[in-house]
């Protein structure tokens, strides 16, 4: 687990450098908002991964909302839910009952069913919510809206320096062959498409034969099924998606869109992911795993190179 919890917290620190390089148009292809700067050292030792992958999704949901806020609220409610939040709230983000119940529809992939204020993904989409309804939307008064999640200026102003200190430039590497720096962009709309919506199924528990958005997939179910949100229909399988692209030859840089192959292409290929940039895919690696983000190159791998999709004419 542990390659695994490093490995999404790079991805996402890919995905946000992406942000920070090519701006806001980006940031709204890939569903991440507006305010996803590359988290700092502090962020990258305190905040467990799973945390900072559903404070970067619930933000999106509020324009001009930081993940640095939402983290900053689970820091200070309850620890990143390793102790309980005051008298009459529950969950990771110290809600009470009613402020979850009032702000927990529409429940997102990777929720509770039915929803609940104990689970991470419905807790802190209700908070964002409940933090956008009362200030934080567009940044018109996030002081207030703290207040309205809990009257208490002391939280109110931890939570403040919190989210000041999780934002900044990363100067660390993770995960093998991750590199820090700026995301190259992606080759067009298309791949900027599919990313984002392979973005929006991490999570999803992987089956094998399954395509199923917003339920599972396998390695490339999740690649027809991305490419064909952006438009463009790819075969089923692995090896009729090598046959239907175009190889890249060894040595080449990959851009965010291309294909990655494992096993010996192009006739007997195993896994397949998608390449977001700075060494990193995402893919439906295998049973027992979930739609993630991770090193696309790793000790041990079969790795059997790349293709580009191009949109015919």
């Amino acid at each position: 687990m542990g390659r695994i919890a490093t490995a999404v917290a790079a991805g996402l620190l890919a995905l946000i450098t992406l942000i920070g390089a090519a701006g806001a148009g980006v940031a709204s292809a890939l569903g991440l908002g507006s305010d996803s700067g590359a988290p700092s050292d502090t962020a990258r030792a305190q905040v467990p991964p799973m945390f900072y992958l559903t404070a970067i999704r619930a933000a999106a949901e509020c324009p001009g909302l930081s993940w640095t806020v939402l983290a900053a609220v689970a820091k200070e409610a309850t620890d990143f839910g390793q102790k309980n939040g005051p008298d009459g709230t529950t969950g990771p983000m110290g809600l009470t009952d009613t402020e979850f119940t009032d702000h927990a529809a529409p429940v997102l992939p990777g929720g509770a069913d039915p929803a609940s204020a104990g689970d991470l993904v419905d807790a802190m989409f209700a908070a964002s919510r409940l933090l956008c309804e009362h200030g934080a939307k567009n940044g018109t008064d996030l002081k207030a809206a703290l207040k309205a999640l809990r009257d208490d200026d002391m939280f109110v102003s931890a939570v403040q320096a919190d989210a000041a200190t999780y934002g900044g430039a990363d100067t660390g590497t993770a995960g093998g062959t991750v590199t820090t720096g700026p995301l190259p962009a992606a080759p067009g709309p298309a791949q900027a498409a599919a990313i984002a919506f392979a973005q929006s199924q991490l999570g999803l528990p992987y089956v094998w034969g399954a395509e199923n958005p917003g339920v599972s997939f396998d390695c490339s179910g999740l690649v027809q099924a991305a490419y064909k949100a952006a438009g463009i229909t790819l075969p089923r399988v692995a090896t009729d998606q090598y046959n239907a692209t175009i190889p890249i030859p060894p040595g080449t840089p990959l851009l965010p869109g291309d294909l990655v192959y494992y096993g010996t292409a192009p006739n007997n290929l195993e896994h397949i992911g998608i390449y977001i940039g700075n060494g990193l895919m995402i893919d439906a690696p295998h049973t027992g795993a979930v739609v993630r983000i991770e090193p696309f190159r790793y000790q041990g791998d079969n790795y059997a190179g790349a293709t580009r999709v191009v949109q015919k004419p």
